[in-house]
């Protein structure tokens, strides 16, 4: 067979790169879902062990109730954007069902599940994709998950990369309108056909890793927005935790330790109220 080694060669060598896009691809969902579910618990479990120990704490400077205000206005603001995903969701055709139950976005990608589909919403902002979701090809179902995060989804906020841009590169060869199925269909044995074949799967092969690179980058920043967040997290808890059993509920009466731990409160609190709704740029 003319060409046939070299044939064969470009097609393995698409079929690795697909395999390591869709681990990658199912690496960085989890970690932008793991993210969104962090957030989520800042705001129902945070906010509920905070508030007793705010309003209970008289005489406290003003700073803090300036930084804890500031946090429950981000945290109001995310469950906002959050409630009215859920409700473009419920009433889109993949929240219905008519579409997509359980619907994946790629080969290999989990699940597309509402919680993902929100993380991602929540993690790159929501700016309309335009043209880009629309020329997507690929299952029904797929479409009409995209569809939901191209459309009315994406019209309740904005700012960082666009959930879609997100979504192209979390789609997979189906979602982009390639893949290695048809290339390797080829039976014709002339050197041409080969020929055509062989070029075709090179150049797949380059845009499956190209976008497996972009989802290695998407992950690592959710990793990071991920560990700030539980850093932050985890010390507030911590100090209104240990402040609630052992210091006064009169600031004027606190020691310089506890003044200090509601120093370091106050950094923590700011902190999350920057990062709550911080998008992946």
């Amino acid at each position: 067979m003319l060409r046939g080694s070299e044939r064969k060669e470009a097609l393995a060598s698409l079929t690795r790169a697909t395999n390591q896009y869709e681990a990658q691809a199912k690496d960085t969902q989890d970690e932008i879902t793991e993210l969104f579910l962090l957030r989520q618990k800042c705001s129902k479990n945070l906010i509920t062990r905070g508030e007793s120990f705010v309003n209970r704490l008289v005489n406290k400077p003003k700073e803090f109730d300036k930084s804890w205000s500031e946090l429950k206005a981000e945290i109001a603001e995310f469950d906002n954007v959050v409630e009215k995903l859920e409700e473009e969701y419920r009433t889109s055709h993949v929240g219905k069902g008519t579409a997509a139950a359980g619907v994946a976005v790629g080969a290999g990608v989990a699940a597309f599940a509402p919680t993902a589909a929100l993380a991602i919403a929540t993690t790159f902002g929501t700016a309309s994709t335009g043209t880009a979701i629309a020329t997507l090809s690929g299952a029904a179902a797929t479409n009409a998950a995209l569809a939901w995060l191209g459309g009315g989804a994406l019209a309740v906020g904005g700012g960082g990369m666009s959930a879609g841009g997100a979504l192209l590169a979390l789609a997979g060869p189906v979602g982009w309108g390639i893949g290695a199925v048809g290339i390797a269909g080829g039976t014709l044995l002339a050197r041409r056909k080969n020929g055509k074949i062989i070029e075709e799967a090179q150049r797949e092969d380059r845009q499956v890793r190209a976008k497996t690179s972009e989802l290695r980058v998407m992950e690592l920043g959710a990793q990071e927005l991920k560990m700030l967040t539980s850093e932050h997290f985890h010390g507030t808890e911590s100090i209104v935790d240990t402040l609630e059993k052992t210091a006064p509920r009169d600031y004027s009466q606190f020691n310089a330790h506890q003044k200090d731990q509601l120093g370091a409160l106050i950094n923590h609190i700011n902190a999350l109220s920057k990062l709550i709704n911080k998008k992946i740029q």
